[in-house]
Protein backbone atom coordinates (compact mmCIF):
# COMPACT_ATOMS: atom_id res chain seq x y z
CA UNK A 1 0.00 0.00 0.00
CA UNK A 2 2.74 2.42 1.01
CA UNK A 3 4.72 1.68 -2.18
CA UNK A 4 1.68 2.18 -4.42
CA UNK A 5 0.82 5.42 -2.61
CA UNK A 6 4.37 6.67 -3.11
CA UNK A 7 4.24 5.78 -6.82
CA UNK A 8 0.93 7.60 -7.14
CA UNK A 9 2.41 10.67 -5.40
CA UNK A 10 5.32 10.75 -7.85
CA UNK A 11 2.95 10.40 -10.83
CA UNK A 12 0.80 13.24 -9.53
CA UNK A 13 3.85 15.47 -9.11
CA UNK A 14 4.95 14.76 -12.67
CA UNK A 15 1.42 15.20 -13.99
CA UNK A 16 1.04 18.64 -12.34
CA UNK A 17 4.32 19.89 -13.74
CA UNK A 18 3.62 23.62 -13.65
CA UNK A 19 2.33 23.62 -10.06
CA UNK A 20 5.06 21.24 -8.93
CA UNK A 21 7.71 23.42 -10.53
CA UNK A 22 6.30 26.51 -8.78
CA UNK A 23 6.40 24.76 -5.40
CA UNK A 24 9.91 23.44 -6.02
CA UNK A 25 11.08 26.92 -7.03
CA UNK A 26 9.61 28.52 -3.90
CA UNK A 27 11.32 25.99 -1.63
CA UNK A 28 14.62 26.02 -3.53
CA UNK A 29 14.85 29.83 -3.65
CA UNK A 30 14.03 30.06 0.05
CA UNK A 31 16.68 27.48 0.99
CA UNK A 32 19.29 29.11 -1.25
CA UNK A 33 18.41 32.50 0.26
CA UNK A 34 18.88 31.19 3.80
CA UNK A 35 22.28 29.71 2.86
CA UNK A 36 23.44 32.98 1.29
CA UNK A 37 22.21 35.18 4.14
CA UNK A 38 23.61 32.84 6.79
CA UNK A 39 26.97 32.61 5.03
CA UNK A 40 27.13 36.36 4.53
CA UNK A 41 26.43 37.10 8.21
CA UNK A 42 28.95 34.46 9.30
CA UNK A 43 31.61 36.09 7.13
CA UNK A 44 30.88 39.51 8.65
CA UNK A 45 31.40 38.12 12.15
CA UNK A 46 34.59 36.27 11.20
CA UNK A 47 36.18 39.19 9.34
CA UNK A 48 35.25 41.69 12.04
CA UNK A 49 36.65 39.39 14.71
CA UNK A 50 39.90 38.86 12.83
CA UNK A 51 40.24 42.61 12.25
CA UNK A 52 39.91 43.30 15.98
CA UNK A 53 42.28 40.46 16.89
CA UNK A 54 45.00 41.58 14.49
CA UNK A 55 44.73 45.31 15.05
CA UNK A 56 43.90 45.63 18.74
CA UNK A 57 43.38 42.75 21.15
CA UNK A 58 45.22 39.64 19.99
CA UNK A 59 43.49 36.32 20.69
CA UNK A 60 44.04 36.36 24.46
CA UNK A 61 45.24 38.89 27.01
CA UNK A 62 46.80 38.04 30.36
CA UNK A 63 46.77 40.71 33.08
CA UNK A 64 46.97 41.01 36.83
CA UNK A 65 43.59 40.30 38.42
CA UNK A 66 41.65 43.57 38.75
CA UNK A 67 43.62 45.47 36.09
CA UNK A 68 40.66 45.99 33.76
CA UNK A 69 38.55 47.55 36.53
CA UNK A 70 41.30 49.57 38.21
CA UNK A 71 43.70 50.55 35.42
CA UNK A 72 42.37 54.09 35.07
CA UNK A 73 42.68 54.77 38.81
CA UNK A 74 45.92 53.05 39.77
CA UNK A 75 47.54 51.16 36.86
CA UNK A 76 50.85 50.93 38.71
CA UNK A 77 49.27 48.46 41.16
CA UNK A 78 48.70 45.92 38.40
CA UNK A 79 52.13 45.68 36.83
CA UNK A 80 53.47 42.29 35.74
CA UNK A 81 56.96 42.59 37.20
CA UNK A 82 58.62 39.89 35.09
CA UNK A 83 56.84 39.91 31.73
CA UNK A 84 59.52 37.91 29.91
CA UNK A 85 59.22 35.07 32.43
CA UNK A 86 55.43 35.09 32.14
CA UNK A 87 55.66 35.00 28.34
CA UNK A 88 57.86 31.89 28.57
CA UNK A 89 55.44 30.23 31.02
CA UNK A 90 52.49 30.97 28.70
CA UNK A 91 54.31 29.36 25.76
CA UNK A 92 54.81 26.21 27.86
CA UNK A 93 51.18 26.10 29.03
CA UNK A 94 49.76 26.81 25.55
CA UNK A 95 51.83 25.10 22.82
CA UNK A 96 49.44 26.48 20.15
CA UNK A 97 50.44 30.06 21.09
CA UNK A 98 52.65 31.15 18.21
CA UNK A 99 53.44 34.59 19.60
CA UNK A 100 53.44 36.37 22.97
CA UNK A 101 54.22 40.04 23.49
CA UNK A 102 54.15 42.53 26.33
CA UNK A 103 52.28 45.82 26.37
CA UNK A 104 52.44 48.66 28.86
CA UNK A 105 49.38 50.90 28.94
CA UNK A 106 49.24 54.54 29.92
CA UNK A 107 47.06 57.62 29.74
CA UNK A 108 48.16 61.20 29.36
CA UNK A 109 48.15 64.09 26.95
CA UNK A 110 49.78 64.61 23.58
CA UNK A 111 50.99 68.12 22.80
CA UNK A 112 51.71 69.51 19.32
CA UNK A 113 53.29 72.72 20.63
CA UNK A 114 49.99 74.59 20.62
CA UNK A 115 47.43 72.47 22.40
CA UNK A 116 46.90 69.17 24.23
CA UNK A 117 44.73 66.14 23.53
CA UNK A 118 43.91 63.43 26.05
CA UNK A 119 45.08 60.06 24.74
CA UNK A 120 45.02 56.38 25.63
CA UNK A 121 48.42 54.90 24.91
CA UNK A 122 49.99 51.50 24.45
CA UNK A 123 53.65 50.74 24.39
CA UNK A 124 54.44 47.73 22.24
CA UNK A 125 57.20 45.47 21.03
CA UNK A 126 57.20 46.81 17.44
CA UNK A 127 58.64 43.87 15.52
CA UNK A 128 56.55 41.34 17.45
CA UNK A 129 53.36 43.35 16.85
CA UNK A 130 54.19 43.60 13.15
CA UNK A 131 54.44 39.82 12.93
CA UNK A 132 50.83 39.51 14.19
CA UNK A 133 49.69 40.35 10.73
CA UNK A 134 47.41 43.34 10.90
CA UNK A 135 44.17 44.83 9.73
CA UNK A 136 45.51 48.21 10.82
CA UNK A 137 46.21 50.37 7.78
CA UNK A 138 48.72 53.19 7.74
CA UNK A 139 47.22 56.11 5.86
CA UNK A 140 50.45 58.03 6.28
CA UNK A 141 53.99 56.91 7.11
CA UNK A 142 54.72 53.43 8.45
CA UNK A 143 54.47 51.21 11.51
CA UNK A 144 56.94 51.29 14.40
CA UNK A 145 60.20 49.37 14.29
CA UNK A 146 62.43 48.22 17.14
CA UNK A 147 64.97 50.83 16.01
CA UNK A 148 62.48 53.69 16.52
CA UNK A 149 63.62 54.71 19.99
CA UNK A 150 61.70 58.00 19.87
CA UNK A 151 59.11 57.08 17.26
CA UNK A 152 55.36 57.29 17.79
CA UNK A 153 52.33 56.25 15.72
CA UNK A 154 48.88 57.72 16.28
CA UNK A 155 45.29 57.09 15.22
CA UNK A 156 43.84 59.06 12.34
CA UNK A 157 41.43 60.81 14.71
CA UNK A 158 44.33 62.00 16.88
CA UNK A 159 46.19 63.29 13.82
CA UNK A 160 43.13 65.25 12.66
CA UNK A 161 42.46 66.71 16.11
CA UNK A 162 46.01 68.01 16.51
CA UNK A 163 46.72 68.72 12.83
CA UNK A 164 49.73 66.39 12.76
CA UNK A 165 51.63 64.84 9.86
CA UNK A 166 54.54 62.42 9.59
CA UNK A 167 57.81 64.01 10.66
CA UNK A 168 56.23 66.35 13.24
CA UNK A 169 57.61 66.43 16.77
CA UNK A 170 55.16 65.90 19.63
CA UNK A 171 55.46 65.79 23.40
CA UNK A 172 53.87 63.03 25.45
CA UNK A 173 52.99 64.01 29.02
CA UNK A 174 52.05 61.45 31.69
CA UNK A 175 51.60 61.65 35.46
CA UNK A 176 53.29 58.96 37.55
CA UNK A 177 51.86 57.32 40.66
CA UNK A 178 53.89 59.55 42.98
CA UNK A 179 52.43 62.64 41.33
CA UNK A 180 55.50 63.48 39.27
CA UNK A 181 54.98 64.55 35.66
CA UNK A 182 57.20 63.00 33.01
CA UNK A 183 57.51 64.22 29.45
CA UNK A 184 59.22 62.80 26.41
CA UNK A 185 59.51 64.09 22.86
CA UNK A 186 58.70 61.81 19.94
CA UNK A 187 58.82 61.98 16.16
CA UNK A 188 55.62 61.00 14.38
CA UNK A 189 56.46 58.11 12.01
CA UNK A 190 52.97 56.92 11.10
CA UNK A 191 49.22 57.58 11.19
CA UNK A 192 47.04 54.48 11.35
CA UNK A 193 43.44 53.64 10.70
CA UNK A 194 41.92 50.63 12.47
CA UNK A 195 38.43 49.19 12.31
CA UNK A 196 37.15 51.44 15.12
CA UNK A 197 36.74 55.22 14.88
CA UNK A 198 36.51 55.43 18.67
CA UNK A 199 39.87 53.67 19.05
CA UNK A 200 41.54 55.85 16.41
CA UNK A 201 40.33 59.07 18.05
CA UNK A 202 42.46 58.53 21.19
CA UNK A 203 45.03 55.84 20.42
CA UNK A 204 48.79 56.30 20.31
CA UNK A 205 51.55 53.70 20.31
CA UNK A 206 55.19 54.02 21.31
CA UNK A 207 58.02 51.46 21.68
CA UNK A 208 57.93 49.45 24.93
CA UNK A 209 61.45 50.52 25.92
CA UNK A 210 60.54 54.21 25.59
CA UNK A 211 57.51 53.69 27.83
CA UNK A 212 59.62 51.92 30.44
CA UNK A 213 61.92 54.94 30.57
CA UNK A 214 58.99 57.34 30.64
CA UNK A 215 57.19 55.44 33.40
CA UNK A 216 60.30 54.30 35.28
CA UNK A 217 59.42 50.59 35.30
CA UNK A 218 60.60 47.27 33.90
CA UNK A 219 57.16 45.74 34.08
CA UNK A 220 54.18 45.45 31.72
CA UNK A 221 50.43 45.62 32.17
CA UNK A 222 49.45 42.79 29.88
CA UNK A 223 50.68 39.96 27.73
CA UNK A 224 49.06 39.51 24.33
CA UNK A 225 48.83 35.93 23.06
CA UNK A 226 48.41 35.07 19.38
CA UNK A 227 47.22 31.59 18.40
CA UNK A 228 47.53 29.53 15.24
CA UNK A 229 43.74 29.29 14.92
CA UNK A 230 41.09 31.66 16.28
CA UNK A 231 38.68 28.79 16.98
CA UNK A 232 41.14 27.51 19.62
CA UNK A 233 40.64 30.63 21.77
CA UNK A 234 38.14 29.21 24.29
CA UNK A 235 40.10 26.00 24.85
CA UNK A 236 43.35 27.92 25.32
CA UNK A 237 41.75 30.44 27.69
CA UNK A 238 40.53 27.57 29.86
CA UNK A 239 43.96 25.90 29.82
CA UNK A 240 45.69 29.14 30.84
CA UNK A 241 43.12 29.80 33.58
CA UNK A 242 43.84 26.40 35.10
CA UNK A 243 47.59 27.04 34.96
CA UNK A 244 47.65 30.64 36.26
CA UNK A 245 44.51 30.84 38.41
CA UNK A 246 46.42 30.65 41.71
CA UNK A 247 49.01 33.20 40.57
CA UNK A 248 46.58 36.12 40.52
CA UNK A 249 46.31 36.50 36.74
CA UNK A 250 43.19 37.19 34.70
CA UNK A 251 42.94 35.51 31.28
CA UNK A 252 40.40 36.92 28.81
CA UNK A 253 39.58 35.96 25.22
CA UNK A 254 39.31 38.52 22.42
CA UNK A 255 35.52 38.39 22.15
CA UNK A 256 35.21 39.60 25.77
CA UNK A 257 37.65 42.46 25.20
CA UNK A 258 35.80 44.39 22.50
CA UNK A 259 32.50 46.16 23.16
CA UNK A 260 32.60 47.26 19.51
CA UNK A 261 32.50 43.61 18.35
CA UNK A 262 29.65 42.69 20.69
CA UNK A 263 27.55 45.71 19.66
CA UNK A 264 28.15 45.10 15.95
CA UNK A 265 27.29 41.39 16.22
CA UNK A 266 24.13 42.27 18.13
CA UNK A 267 23.14 44.82 15.47
CA UNK A 268 23.69 42.47 12.54
CA UNK A 269 22.02 39.58 14.37
CA UNK A 270 18.86 41.64 14.72
CA UNK A 271 18.89 42.93 11.15
CA UNK A 272 19.59 39.62 9.46
CA UNK A 273 17.37 37.74 11.89
CA UNK A 274 14.48 39.78 10.51
CA UNK A 275 15.66 39.03 6.96
CA UNK A 276 15.75 35.28 7.70
CA UNK A 277 12.23 35.49 9.10
CA UNK A 278 11.02 37.31 5.99
CA UNK A 279 12.53 34.60 3.76
CA UNK A 280 10.90 31.86 5.85
CA UNK A 281 7.48 33.57 5.73
CA UNK A 282 7.81 34.02 1.95
CA UNK A 283 8.57 30.30 1.54
CA UNK A 284 5.59 29.34 3.70
CA UNK A 285 3.20 31.67 1.88
CA UNK A 286 4.46 30.58 -1.55
CA UNK A 287 4.09 26.90 -0.72
CA UNK A 288 0.67 27.40 0.88
CA UNK A 289 -0.54 29.31 -2.18
CA UNK A 290 0.85 26.73 -4.59
CA UNK A 291 -0.61 23.81 -2.61
CA UNK A 292 -4.03 25.47 -2.30
CA UNK A 293 -4.17 26.16 -6.03
CA UNK A 294 -3.11 22.60 -6.80
CA UNK A 295 -5.70 21.11 -4.46
CA UNK A 296 -8.41 23.41 -5.80
CA UNK A 297 -7.70 22.22 -9.34
CA UNK A 298 -7.77 18.58 -8.14
CA UNK A 299 -11.02 18.77 -6.15
CA UNK A 300 -12.89 16.39 -8.50
CA UNK A 301 -9.94 13.98 -8.39
CA UNK A 302 -10.12 13.79 -4.60
CA UNK A 303 -13.93 13.50 -4.74
CA UNK A 304 -13.58 10.54 -7.14
CA UNK A 305 -11.03 8.86 -4.81
CA UNK A 306 -13.45 9.18 -1.90
CA UNK A 307 -16.41 8.03 -4.04
CA UNK A 308 -14.69 4.77 -5.07
CA UNK A 309 -14.03 3.83 -1.45
CA UNK A 310 -10.74 5.45 -0.48
CA UNK A 311 -10.71 6.65 3.11
CA UNK A 312 -10.16 10.32 3.92
CA UNK A 313 -6.85 9.49 5.66
CA UNK A 314 -5.62 7.95 2.40
CA UNK A 315 -6.26 11.26 0.61
CA UNK A 316 -4.52 13.11 3.44
CA UNK A 317 -1.50 10.78 3.31
CA UNK A 318 -1.28 11.09 -0.49
CA UNK A 319 -1.20 14.90 -0.35
CA UNK A 320 1.31 14.92 2.51
CA UNK A 321 3.51 12.42 0.68
CA UNK A 322 3.49 14.62 -2.42
CA UNK A 323 4.46 17.57 -0.23
CA UNK A 324 7.27 15.61 1.44
CA UNK A 325 8.64 14.63 -1.98
CA UNK A 326 8.49 18.22 -3.19
CA UNK A 327 10.03 19.42 0.09
CA UNK A 328 12.90 16.93 -0.23
CA UNK A 329 13.62 17.72 -3.88
CA UNK A 330 13.19 21.46 -3.33
CA UNK A 331 15.54 21.44 -0.32
CA UNK A 332 18.20 19.48 -2.25
CA UNK A 333 17.93 21.77 -5.27
CA UNK A 334 18.05 24.84 -2.99
CA UNK A 335 21.12 23.52 -1.16
CA UNK A 336 22.89 22.92 -4.48
CA UNK A 337 21.91 26.35 -5.85
CA UNK A 338 22.87 28.07 -2.59
CA UNK A 339 26.30 26.43 -2.52
CA UNK A 340 26.98 27.22 -6.19
CA UNK A 341 25.85 30.83 -5.74
CA UNK A 342 27.99 31.17 -2.60
CA UNK A 343 31.08 29.90 -4.42
CA UNK A 344 30.44 32.22 -7.36
CA UNK A 345 29.87 35.29 -5.18
CA UNK A 346 32.92 34.50 -3.04
CA UNK A 347 35.09 34.22 -6.13
CA UNK A 348 34.16 37.81 -6.99
CA UNK A 349 33.69 39.27 -3.49
CA UNK A 350 31.17 41.83 -2.29
CA UNK A 351 32.61 45.32 -1.60
CA UNK A 352 31.14 46.45 1.72
CA UNK A 353 31.05 49.87 3.40
CA UNK A 354 32.46 50.21 6.93
CA UNK A 355 30.28 48.80 9.73
CA UNK A 356 28.70 51.32 12.16
CA UNK A 357 31.35 53.39 13.98
CA UNK A 358 34.10 51.84 11.87
CA UNK A 359 36.62 53.31 9.45
CA UNK A 360 37.44 50.54 7.04
CA UNK A 361 35.33 48.83 4.45
CA UNK A 362 36.05 45.27 3.43
CA UNK A 363 35.29 42.60 0.85
CA UNK A 364 32.62 40.18 2.05
CA UNK A 365 32.42 36.50 1.10
CA UNK A 366 29.78 33.83 1.61
CA UNK A 367 30.96 31.27 4.16
CA UNK A 368 29.78 27.73 3.54
CA UNK A 369 29.48 25.57 6.62
CA UNK A 370 27.95 22.09 6.50
CA UNK A 371 25.76 22.71 9.56
CA UNK A 372 24.33 25.93 8.08
CA UNK A 373 23.65 24.33 4.70
CA UNK A 374 21.90 21.33 6.29
CA UNK A 375 19.90 23.62 8.59
CA UNK A 376 18.69 25.69 5.62
CA UNK A 377 17.67 22.50 3.81
CA UNK A 378 15.85 21.23 6.89
CA UNK A 379 13.99 24.54 7.25
CA UNK A 380 12.84 24.34 3.62
CA UNK A 381 11.69 20.76 4.07
CA UNK A 382 9.81 21.48 7.31
CA UNK A 383 8.27 24.64 5.83
CA UNK A 384 6.86 22.60 2.92
CA UNK A 385 5.52 19.99 5.37
CA UNK A 386 3.85 22.51 7.68
CA UNK A 387 2.41 24.54 4.81
CA UNK A 388 0.57 21.46 3.51
CA UNK A 389 -1.06 20.16 6.71
CA UNK A 390 -4.15 22.42 6.75
CA UNK A 391 -4.89 22.27 2.99
CA UNK A 392 -4.46 18.46 3.10
CA UNK A 393 -6.90 18.13 5.99
CA UNK A 394 -9.39 20.30 4.15
CA UNK A 395 -9.09 18.15 0.99
CA UNK A 396 -9.50 14.95 3.00
CA UNK A 397 -12.77 16.21 4.49
CA UNK A 398 -14.40 17.20 1.20
CA UNK A 399 -18.06 16.49 0.65
CA UNK A 400 -18.09 13.84 -2.08
CA UNK A 401 -21.10 15.22 -3.98
CA UNK A 402 -19.83 18.80 -3.91
CA UNK A 403 -16.36 17.65 -4.96
CA UNK A 404 -17.71 15.70 -7.96
CA UNK A 405 -19.76 18.72 -9.06
CA UNK A 406 -16.67 20.97 -8.91
CA UNK A 407 -15.84 22.47 -12.30
CA UNK A 408 -18.97 21.07 -13.96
Amino acid sequence: MAHSLFSLAIRNILRQRARSAATLAAIAIGVAGLILVGGFVQDIFIQLGEAIIHSQTGHIQVTREGYREGKTRAPEKYLIEKPDQLKADIQKAAPNANLTMARLGFTGTLNNGKRDLGIIGESIEPDAEASMGTYMQFVEGRSLKNTDHDGIVIGQGVAKSLGLKVGDRVTLVITLAAGAVNTLDFELVGVFQSFSKEFDSRAVRIPLEAAKNLMDTEGAHLIVVMLDHTEDTSVTVNALKQRFFKDGYEIVGWNELSDFYEKTVELYDRQFGVLRLIILVMVLLSVINSVNMTLFERTREFGTMLAVGNRSDTVFKLIMLESLCLGTFGALIGMALGCLAALGISAIGIPMPPPPNANLGYTALIRLELASVLTAGAIGFVAAFLATIMPARKAAQLDIVEALRHGV
